[in-house]
């Protein structure tokens, strides 16, 4: 029996993951979110959220977005088979410098945490929303999102300062991602047409990446 953690992105939860099928030999355990201890580093968070893998038993580990930045720091510690990132990125320097720049003047700050909660069809199709089972979909998780996470993930993202990659990850990542854009992040893979939503949009094409290997 393989054994895969997986960690959700940003505004979102394991629903983002349910196109992904895999074979009745893998068992998939979700690291569901936790909540933040006051001006918790993302790295900390990352190191609490990992109490839920038992390392003791080799593991593969995926993450989206906002969920591979975390798995990234929990490879680097636990050392898993191989990790995916999927949407994501592994050191800061892959971050738009618009973002670092947002981070550096602390912009995050002026963010009134009632606009976390705020979706429309535009935000929706930036994120990569694109039939209307995806749109409905992107609309519920960010219904269902805390903001006060939201604002606590935003204000880590633009904090995090990691420059180690972790042996054995492998990045996938889509050529109309708006979000986080791939001309910036330097994936080893590209998904043609995926947008930061491709796990659900473009899922046969990922788990069959994912498939290969493991």
């Amino acid at each position: 029996m393989r054994r895969i953690y997986l960690i959700s992105g940003l505004g979102a939860d394991r629903r983002a993951f349910r196109r992904l099928i895999f074979p009745a030999d893998v068992e998939l355990i979700y690291l569901d979110w936790i909540e933040p201890q006051p001006k918790e580093s993302l790295e900390r968070y990352a190191a609490r959220l990992s109490e839920g893998i038992d390392p003791s038993v080799p593991f593969y580990l995926i993450g989206l977005s906002f969920g591979g930045m975390l798995a990234t720091e929990i490879a680097k510690k636990l050392k898993p088979v191989h990790t995916f990132l999927i949407s994501s990125i592994p050191v800061y320097t892959h971050l738009p410098w618009y973002y670092r720049t947002a981070g550096f003047l602390h912009l995050e700050k002026m963010v009134p945490v009632r606009l976390m909660k705020q979706s429309n069809s535009i935000g929706l199709r930036f994120i990569g929303g694109k039939t209307t089972e995806e749109l409905s979909l992107l609309k519920q998780l960010v219904a269902d999102s805390d903001p006060y996470f939201m604002k606590w993930a935003l204000t880590c993202i633009l904090n995090w300062r990691n420059k180690e990659i972790p042996a054995h990850l492998t990045r996938i990542h889509g050529t109309n991602d708006n979000v986080l854009p791939a001309k910036y992040t330097k994936p080893d893979l590209l998904i043609e047409g995926g947008g930061h939503f491709m796990v659900y949009s473009n899922a046969g094409e990922i788990l069959k990446i994912i498939i290969e290997h493991i």
